[in-house]
């Protein structure tokens, strides 16, 4: 396809540097969305120490939200290498740094392994919407946002009241994953997070977003939204469904701050 030939021909790029402490969400949130279309292999970088153990936090840590979330889907690996002192640098910061080595998936094994066939721009909305409103449980934060999709969608044909029906589609279990994305799983190399905890615990939403691994928001996010969908003109329709396009500016619209 048009979309695969063009990710062929990227030469992605192997990223060395110091951020600016005042922009690292912005730069990072930049190169997830650059690794869409294969523009970044592995990015080597020096930031303040306490975003470097956002970007490794564990579930149910005070230090994990969407840059755990993110950047734990996005690369194959995340790596804090070891803690900087200020008295390296001149002028010497007030805080600690790290150093942090991050290994993109390609756009492929994105989609496949990481993504499982959602689409980016709906995790990001599920993710997002979830953190800021983190001490209150999914049932409660997702709401107003399952409402909306489902009215968008008419998906609620019977007319049912809204909290009644927004039970009951808590209650229903995760769409199946694709057959394509289910035999990728036993090729290619996993998500470290991934592979045995995506399917969602039966008590979802009683749980808040903290209590959430990675790729158990990607089976929220299909939960909701269903897979990818996508106009592939009608030709060659399983093939298309492998290469769909997954966005230019999706993460990098996210601003730094406790959400994050």
């Amino acid at each position: 396809s048009q979309q695969e030939q063009q990710e062929q021909q990227q030469q992605p790029l192997t990223i060395i540097g110091n951020l600016p402490y005042y922009i690292t969400s912005q730069i990072l949130f930049s190169l997830a969305d650059a690794s869409h279309v294969g523009a970044v292999q592995s990015a080597t970088v020096t930031m303040q120490w306490e975003v470097a153990q956002r970007l490794v936090a564990q579930p149910c840590t005070k230090e994990y939200g969407i840059l755990s979330v993110v950047f734990q889907l996005y690369c194959r690996r995340v790596q804090c290498h070891f803690k900087i002192p200020p008295t390296v640098f001149y002028p010497q910061p007030k805080v600690d740094s790290a150093l942090v080595g991050l290994h993109f998936w390609n756009p492929h094994e994105l989609r496949q392994t990481a993504l499982r066939g959602v689409d980016p721009a709906q995790l990001r909305r599920i993710v997002t919407t979830a953190f800021q409103q983190r001490r209150k449980t999914l049932r409660n934060s997702l709401k107003r946002l399952v409402k909306d999709e489902y009215n968008n969608q008419n998906r609620n044909p019977n007319g049912e009241e809204d909290d009644e029906f927004v039970f009951d589609w808590q209650q229903q279990s995760p769409a199946k994953v694709s057959q394509s994305i289910e035999d990728s799983d036993d090729s290619d190399d996993t998500v470290d997070d991934s592979s045995s905890t995506s399917l969602l615990p039966p008590n979802w939403s009683s749980k808040r977003a903290e209590e959430l691994t990675p790729a158990q928001f990607v089976e929220l996010t299909r939960l909701i939204y269903g897979d990818h969908q996508h106009d592939n003109g009608g030709d060659n329709e399983d093939e298309e469904d492998e290469f769909y396009p997954l966005g230019v500016k999706v993460w990098r619209k996210l601003k730094h701050g406790k959400s994050n």
